[in-house]
Order: structure tokens, then C-alpha cells, then sequence
């Protein structure tokens, strides 16, 4: 059973699932980007691995899960700790996602105190964290196969007799067509929208008219730009930004702590001033991330909600928002935080 749906001021939703994500997926929206941010195989919480090498036996069922309600231009955000990440790694290339990047996590000096024992006064403090950053890997079904996009690009325009070189005239390009949407090299780029319109058009138009449907994904009718477009993934570029991203660990008013708060049963027992999550995630680094990988009315997954900070930026950026938290106590703090309870979050909200 869900937590109702609430809705937000900026028009975004938020639906909180307080039991696994696993009983869920089946009932949420298809996802436009995924927030994850579960076990790290540390002893964490209840649940948690004690060391890495449980973690692709612990992520599997999510992660199939993920891999089957995704569409084309679903990205996945992989919160974990270098060998969390480099152990569930291989589970999530065969369940067809596609590495892109690693955003770095500086948490600074600060993040050393406390940590040290002896064994890890014996190496260089370690006061990161990481975000994997996944696509979906594009790989379409043909005759001949399973076929990478890129190579099914140049392949059709074969198809259709026409030398290369006119797919630059198709294009009203000097060289680029050939130069960057055919080549099959690093080079290669994805077709915006008006290019690869023009390419289908030609194609169909100029083709050798046996071979036709061209560029047809479906083998029946041409691609359409709207039909091109839903492939990729949104990316709202943001100058200076890098992958690397310097903020504490949080401590100060955006810390959630119990201060003697009895909202729910007490599974992990924080004292009354103690930090109510070991892990908050900084609520600027779920808005770029959102903001950055979605457009307003997209639906974001967070499926180990916790203090759910990614549906709080979500919600708060017009997105909609399908979260999950079994653990009582947490689950009832994120929905005292999704509906707007505490006077901190700055996150109107009505039911």
C-alpha cells in the first residue's frame, strides 16, 4: 500500500511507498531518471551487506526490475561508495545499462575526523563518495540482430544503395553526416532530431524503392522525429559544472536529527540530538542531478527512499515522484518532510 499522493505547489507529485520497493514497481509510473541510493555493503542498516561481495545478489531483483520498466532515455543515478559501485558494476552492464560517468562526491577534510582506526591510518583518508551516472543502452532489433544504434544508422543508409557522401546533401551539411552521424568510430554522434528527420526523408525518398520502409525501428513505418527524440535522454547542460562536487558532510539546518521526535517506532534508535539518517544526501546535489537529467512533469524513482531527498527535489522542481522506505521510522520522517511538516524544508505543499 502507498502512502497516498500528495501534490505540490510547483505542480509536482509525490507518492511514498513504506514497505520495499519490490512491492511497487509494478504500481509506479515508468521512470525518466532513477535515483539510487541503497546499500553500500557496509552493515548500513538492517539489511545492508556486511561487505561488498553481497551487493549484486542484494541489488539483482531492483535492478531487473529497473532494467524492465525503463524506456530508451531512462537514466539511472548509482549513489554507493568506489567499491560498492565497482562490485554491482557488472550486474547493471548486463541488465543493458550503459556507464557514462562518475560525479565525485569532496566531502573535504572536515570528513576525516572520527574515521580513523588502525586500519585506515595505514592509507590515504578517503573523504569522497560517488554517483555512477547510466544510460540506457541503445541497441535495436533487425533482421540481422541485435544491432547498436550507431551501427544501424549506417547500416540503413547502405540499405539504400545511395553512396555516403549524399547523406551530407541530405543533411545541408558540408561533411558532418558522414562525419559524425554515420562514422562508426568514437567520433560518432547521435542525430538531433531535424538531422535525422532528414536523413529518413531522403532515405525513403532516394533509397532504392525495394528495400524500403528505411530507418523503420519498428520494420513497418520510418522513424518519426517525435518517435527519434524519445530515445535520448533530456540533458539541460549547466556551464561550470563538473563531475566533481565539493560540499560537507551535512551538520547544520538541513540535517535531519530526532531531537526527541517520536514520529514512528524507533527501528534504529537515534538519540535525541544524533543524526536521524547516517547518510542525508545534500539536497543541492539531488537537484542537479534532476535538473540536469529531466524536464517538468518527468517521474522520478527513488526506490530506497530514506529521508527522501531526491522526491523532495523532485516535487520541488515540478517533477513527480514515486519513492520507497520500509524502515517505519524513516518512512514516517520522509512523509512529514514530502508534506511539508517541518517548517525547514521550504517545500509548500498541500494534501
Amino acid at each position: 500500500m502507498a502512502i497516498g499522493r500528495w501534490v505540490a505547489v510547483s505542480g509536482g507529485l509525490s507518492t511514498l511507498h513504506p514497505g520495499p520497493a519490490q512491492e511497487a514497481y509494478g504500481t509506479w509510473d515508468p521512470p525518466d531518471l532513477i535515483v539510487s541510493d541503497g546499500a553500500y555493503g557496509v552493515g548500513g542498516f538492517p539489511g545492508d551487506p556486511r561487505t561488498p561481495e553481497g551487493l549484486e545478489s542484494w541489488y539483482a531483483e531492483h535492478v531487473a526490475a529497473w532494467s524492465k520498466c525503463a524506456h530508451p532515455a531512462t537514466t539511472l543515478w548509482f549513489w554507493n561508495t568506489e567499491i560498492g559501485w565497482a562490485t554491482t558494476h557488472p550486474l547493471l552492464v548486463r541488465e543493458g545499462w550503459e556507464y557514462v560517468q562518475t560525479i565525485l562526491w569532496d566531502k573535504g577534510v572536515g570528513h576525516i575526523a572520527g574515521n580513523v582506526n588502525g586500519d585506515t591510518i595505514r592509507r590515504l583518508p578517503t573523504v569522497t563518495e560517488i554517483c555512477a551516472f547510466y544510460r540506457r543502452r541503445l541497441v535495436l532489433k533487425t533482421p540481422d540482430g541485435r544491432m547498436p544504434l550507431c551501427r544501424w544508422l549506417r547500416t540503413e543508409w547502405r540499405r539504400t544503395g545511395l553512396p555516403l557522401s549524399l547523406a551530407n546533401e541530405a543533411c545541408g551539411v558540408k561533411n558532418a553526416a558522414t562525419r559524425k552521424y554515420l562514422t562508426q568510430d568514437w567520433l560518432w554522434y547521435f542525430p538531433p532530431v531535424e538531422m535525422m528527420g532528414r536523413l529518413v526523408a531522403f532515405a525513403n525518398a532516394h533509397g532504392n524503392p525495394q528495400g524500403r520502409p528505411y530507418y523503420a525501428i519498428d520494420g513497418k513505418q520510418p522513424v518519426t522525429e517525435a518517435e527519434w527524440a524519445r530515445l535520448r535522454h533530456p540533458w539541460h547542460h549547466k556551464h561550470g559544472l563538473t563531475n566533481v562536487w565539493s560540499h560537507p558532510p551535512l551538520n547544520g539546518a538541513e540535517r535531519y536529527r530526532s531531537n526527541g521526535r517520536r514520529v514512528a517506532p524507533r527501528v534504529h534508535n537515534p538519540g535525541r540530538n544524533a543524526a536521524a539518517h547516517l547518510n542525508q544526501k545534500p539536497l543541492e546535489f539531488m537537484r542537479r542531478i534532476i535538473k540536469v537529467a529531466s524536464n517538468e512533469g518527468d517521474t522520478i524513482w527513488e526506490p530506497f527512499g530514506g529521508l527522501c531527498t531526491a522526491s523532495v527535489a523532485a516535487v520541488e522542481t515540478g517533477r513527480n515522484a514515486f519513492a520507497a522506505e520500509p524502515d517505519p521510522y524513516f518512512s514516517a520522517l520522509a512523509k512529514q518532510r514530502l508534506t511539508g511538516q517541518f517548517a525547514g524544508d521550504q517545500l509548500p505543499l498541500r494534501m
